[in-house]
């Protein structure tokens, strides 16, 4: 055999030993944008949960929590509960967090609160959350069809049809293509920070394990959102600045 063809050989073994990047969670994104709505200044969230794969695909978000329960609270929302053209009312005591219920694509869903497992909020998002999911009357508590975030620990929302992929990097529109949409919040312009802490299930692409009975081989991943900017804490400068002063003034 030739030096050449020994060379090519041993080219193609290589390319066949390198290992593929593991796919995973990287971090959630929160964007926001500003408007005015009937005079009310708003500040509108998106949450998305981004992936360096081309195929992970969330299929619910759980275990929502904060420090703060006032935090769960002054949302605003601008749902219709009966259709996909009439624009809803701005109210933070009315409203849900369902985004099949959202209405028009232009009056109500650009200012609404709502929660989502990729897509859009529309009628024809198959996001639903555990009440829907699961009939039982010990969750009917933990809804979303409240105008407060819930806040029960049992609480989720998840893609009721997986198969379709609307969880999928690349299907929630106006994002970008590493990124799922998980909700919108809408708050008042003004309003204080306020950090959450979300679980996730997602796979890397439409994976079956056989030895769990044809189920979805998940993997997991928690990690914090902010809505808004927080107020850093003073840096060790800033800290030995303002001795420094206090001992001046006092020299004085």
């Amino acid at each position: 055999m030739s030096r050449s063809s020994r060379l090519a050989m041993a080219a193609v073994a290589t390319a066949f030993v390198v290992p593929s990047a593991h796919a995973s969670f990287v971090s959630y994104v929160v964007t926001s944008t500003s408007a005015t709505v009937n005079g009310q200044s708003l500040l509108i969230y998106t949450l998305a949960a981004r992936f360096d794969g081309p195929v992970d695909t969330v299929f619910r978000a759980y275990d929502l929590t904060a420090s703060n329960s006032a935090w769960f609270q002054g949302f605003w929302h601008k749902d219709s509960m009966s259709d996909d053209f009439t624009e809803a009312p701005l109210s933070q005591t009315n409203g849900t967090w369902d985004p099949r219920r959202t209405g028009s694509s232009t009056l109500n869903r650009p200012y609404d609160s709502y929660l989502v497992i990729g897509g859009v909020a529309s009628s024809g998002n198959t996001t639903v959350d555990q009440t829907d999911d699961i009939v039982s009357a010990s969750f009917l508590s933990a809804g979303w069809d409240r105008p407060a975030l819930p806040s029960n620990s049992d609480f989720e929302w998840l893609n009721q049809q997986p198969g379709n992929l609307q969880g999928r990097v690349g299907n929630s529109p106006g994002l970008p293509t590493t990124d799922v949409r998980l909700g919108q919040f809408v708050l008042s312009a003004g309003h204080e920070a306020r950090t959450f802490s979300l679980s996730i299930a997602y796979t890397i692409g439409q994976t079956f394990d056989s030895d769990k009975d044809g189920e979805y081989d998940y993997q997991y991943a928690t990690d914090t959102f902010t809505l808004g900017e927080p107020v850093p804490a003073p840096g060790a400068g800033a800290l030995v600045a303002l001795a420094a002063l206090a001992a001046g003034r006092r020299r004085r």
